[in-house]
């Protein structure tokens, strides 16, 4: 998840809101194995994850942002 949530937050977070960037801090302290499930589809987020930010964190490819 570090690889996943490092890369997202070196590409966007110049980008991210003051809101965006407290729903990145608590993405962070959602447990690995449970956070890797919700973005694979393998489990729905909680309602508390789900949105714009954790759809962008989704669909986010380091390849698209020249990483």
């Amino acid at each position: 998840m570090d690889l996943i949530l490092g890369r997202f937050a070196d590409a966007e977070i110049a980008d991210l809101t003051e809101i965006e960037l407290a729903q990145l801090e608590r993405l962070i302290e959602v447990p690995d194995p449970d956070l890797y499930a919700a973005l694979t589809g393998n489990l729905a987020p909680g309602p508390q994850h789900e949105g714009d930010l954790f759809d962008r964190i989704k669909s986010f490819r380091p390849a698209d942002h020249g990483a």
